[in-house]
């Protein structure tokens, strides 16, 4: 009896000691994942080593790559000009014009006529003008003169006569240069045309001087009515003779012309805003740049320089800072919107290039200052 019931007390205990067996398996499963997490965890993070503190991760220090030798100093942008600059002519008065003697590309002479206006209703005014100024002087010289006034009258005459032959020769000239440009063998006649009107104008520095001098004298007794009337009819001729001189647009310096807008019978108006011609001395390129008020001290006078443009890309046009604007100011080679406290102010630098360039005013470029 005794063994069944230890046998059957074996029996029972099976299933127990079985589930027991389990639970350990499974307890011990638990600890080898763990103790694999632990692992991984220490393989991704290395400097996590002791796993009671708080993890500090590694810094890792990558090598710094050495920089090149950059051979300049100071960058700014810039803008291709003639040695001049831009110069834009207008016209002095409303008119028609009747004869463009240029085209673009042609180089001008200082003083030379560009573009005529109508000049009928001018010439006109001084006919009319010169007419009642000669009238004047006859009805004067018919009349004994105000005693102590010869010689003030006498070289008011005089320098009246050479501005009316300054004024001859200088239409003469104008005359012989556009029959040249034309090609009919007129520079014989220009060369004479322009000599003539050297002497007129020498002439009438010496008469002014003297007519100066007339004036200087003390005690000089003021004009009488006829007197009065010849000088402001001779007022009146200089004033239509300027009238007539302004139905010619001329050129105020040597140059080439870079663009020509009107067409012969179109109408031009004197506004600024709106130039007819503009000139520039092709002689010198140069680089207008703006440098930032950081860089100012970097730059100086005689400093070398090069010049780069996106129109001949790898190609570098040296050069030389030949001038420096004496104050700053707000950029303008490109717009900024609103002014801001914030916003850099510039300095214009003037970089003339060396030899013959193929840019063009206008282009834009990036300019360099070497070191």
């Amino acid at each position: 009896m005794q063994s069944n019931s230890a046998a059957a007390e074996h029996t029972a205990m099976q299933p127990r000691r079985g589930g027991v067996v389990k639970k350990i398996a499974g307890m011990a499963s638990l600890v080898a994942l763990g103790a694999a997490g632990v692992a991984v965890s220490i393989y991704i993070t290395p400097g996590r080593a002791n796993l009671g503190k708080e993890a500090v991760p590694v810094k890792v220090v990558q090598p710094v790559a050495p920089q090149p030798d950059v051979p300049w100093v100071a960058a700014a942008p810039g803008r291709v000009e003639p040695r001049t600059g831009l110069v834009r002519i207008s016209a002095g008065m409303l008119g028609r014009v009747t004869d463009s003697f240029v085209r673009v590309n042609d180089r001008v002479a200082e003083g030379e006529v560009l573009i005529r206006l109508d000049d009928v209703e001018a010439r006109t005014r001084l006919a009319a003008a010169d007419a009642e100024a000669s009238a004047r002087k006859r009805e004067r010289d018919a009349q004994p003169g105000t005693a102590g006034r010869e010689d003030v009258r006498k070289a008011e005459d005089a320098v009246f006569a050479a501005e009316r032959a300054v004024m001859n020769a200088r239409f003469e000239l104008d005359d012989a240069i556009a029959a040249d440009r034309k090609g009919t063998g007129a520079a014989p006649l220009q060369a004479q045309a322009r000599k003539r009107l050297n002497d007129a104008r020498e002439r009438l520095r010496q008469q002014q001087a003297s007519f100066a001098l007339a004036q200087a004298k003390g005690n000089i007794p003021g004009p009488n009515r006829l007197e009065a009337g010849v000088s402001a009819a001779y007022a009146d001729v200089t004033m239509a003779e300027s009238m007539l001189d302004k139905t010619r647009i001329r050129s105020p310096m040597a140059g080439t012309v870079l663009q020509l807008y009107p067409k012969t019978g179109e109408m031009v108006t004197p506004t600024p805003e709106q130039p007819l011609i503009v000139i520039g001395d092709m002689s010198v390129v140069r680089v207008r740049a703006e440098v930032d008020e950081h860089d100012v001290s970097k730059i100086k006078i005689g400093q070398k320089a090069f010049v780069r443009s996106n129109g001949y890309p790898g190609q570098d046009f040296e050069g030389k800072v030949t001038e420096l604007a004496p104050s700053l100011a707000a950029p303008r080679m490109s717009s900024r919107g609103a002014r801001r406290a914030t916003d850099v102010e510039v300095m214009e630098v003037m970089i003339d290039l060396e030899g013959a360039v193929p840019l063009i005013p206008g282009m834009r470029a990036e300019a360099y200052f070497r070191r």
